[in-house]
């Protein structure tokens, strides 16, 4: 798949595999100075370049596993990059250690992994008993064990 980008700073870094088998490509920050992450805390970090996602597919922004595993992740879990978005691409990090975190210039901060994205469309209907029937039932959290 190819994805149209255009480069909005000259700093910006086009998005790309660490790995021929990667299936994320790398975000990277699009920084003039550090910004410092303090424990607890959020920061927004620009990448620096707009992007057209093709129809029918969403852009799911992911923490790196290396940051992440020092409590540096994507601030809302996992981000959605929508086809028709044509805005900067930024990633919130949210920094879940107990110790400050520098971002510099160039960093890679997060991932992107592009997949189908179905639109859905909810239709009532007037009882439960219109709904198909599963072994798994109404039971939810936990209903299944851990």
């Amino acid at each position: 798949m190819q994805i149209k980008f255009v480069r909005l700073s000259p700093n910006a870094e086009p998005p790309t595999r660490g790995t021929p088998g990667a299936a994320g490509l790398d975000l990277c920050a699009c920084l003039s100075e550090p910004v410092v992450i303090e424990p607890g805390k959020a920061e927004t970090i620009p990448l620096g370049f707009a992007a057209e996602i093709p129809s029918g597919y969403g852009g799911f922004v992911l923490s790196r596993s290396g940051i992440g595993s020092r409590g540096i992740v994507v601030a809302q879990g996992v981000g959605l990059i929508d086809s028709d978005y044509r805005g900067e691409w930024c990633v919130p990090l949210r920094n879940l250690g107990e110790e400050p975190h520098t971002v510099s210039p160039g960093d890679r901060v997060a991932q992107v992994v592009f997949m189908r994205a179905e639109a859905g469309e909810f239709i009532e209907v007037e009882s439960m008993w219109e709904l198909s029937k599963t072994s798994r039932g109404e039971r939810g959290f936990g209903s299944t064990g851990n």
